[in-house]
Formats: C-alpha cells, structure tokens, sequence
C-alpha cells in the first residue's frame, strides 16, 4: 500500500469529505432519513411511525383538522392520509366527525385513549429528538428549530 493510499479516508468517512456532503439538500435529506428513522424506532413500542404519530398528534392538539388540512400540511398524498386515519380509527386513537363549518367535510378528533397513546408516544419521540440533538448546544436546537421553520413555512 502507497502512503497516499494509507492517508486517505476510507469508507464513510471518505464520502463525507465529497461535493454532496456540502450540498444543503443532501443534507437536510440525510438529517431527515437519520431522525425518521430513530423516531419510527423509539415509536414502534407504541405501534406507530412518524406518519401515524403526526396524524395522531395533530388529533390529540385539539385543532380539528380536516383529511384536505392534514395532506397539505404533512405533505402527503390525500390517499395516503385516509390509510393514516383508517388505521388509527380501527385501534379506536381517532374519530372522523361532521366538520360544524362544512358538512361535506370531516374532521379528525382523539379520543381518550389517543390522547392517552399520544402522550406517552410523545415522551418516547421527545427522548429521541434530545438524543440526536444532545451535540450541539440549547441555543444551537433553538437556532436549528427557527432556521427549519422559516424553510417548512416560508409565508
């Protein structure tokens, strides 16, 4: 083996030092993948994943949403959002009901024991979000949580 060749990075750390991992894309996606993928872990103990999670969660703040509200705002496919909600509605976490404003509409409401699953669930997601974030500093998370804010709501 050359001298350059026992100096050169191998492996993971090679392709850290490449062009994509100064792409900002990338890395958002990479953060994303590493944190879903920690969160649906840390969730499966309460029979959930970062979608269903969401749903519920969105279920529990007492918001009302609608299925249409819950598609934009989760970035999904509306089908996908109906397979969400059927699933939590069969383990009786969820209820469609009649939207006051729009019959034609629904809208999603926790029931108790969603309410229930959904704080312990959220323990569970909050230990992992600490986690992953345990290296850099509270300033830094604040700092992190304002920057990602302003891109997922840029109006």
């Amino acid at each position: 083996m050359s001298p350059v060749e026992r100096t050169r990075p191998t492996g993971r750390d090679r392709l850290r030092d490449s062009v994509l991992a100064g792409d900002l894309s990338f890395l958002l996606a990479r953060a994303n993948a590493l944190t879903l993928a920690a969160a649906n872990a840390a969730l499966a103990e309460h029979g959930l994943k970062a979608r269903s999670y969401s749903v519920l969660a969105l279920a529990a703040d007492d918001v009302r949403p609608t299925q249409r509200e819950l598609a934009e705002f989760l970035r999904l496919d509306p089908s996908q959002v109906v397979a969400l909600i059927d699933g939590l509605e069969k383990r009786h976490l969820v209820e469609r009901r009649a939207d006051p404003a729009d019959r034609r509409a629904n809208v999603l409401v926790a029931t108790d024991a969603g309410r229930a699953l959904f704080t312990r669930a959220q323990e569970s997601a909050r230990a992992v979000e600490l986690g992953l974030l345990a290296i850099v500093t509270p300033q830094d998370h604040e700092r992190l949580a304002r920057l990602l804010r302003l891109l997922a709501f840029p109006d």
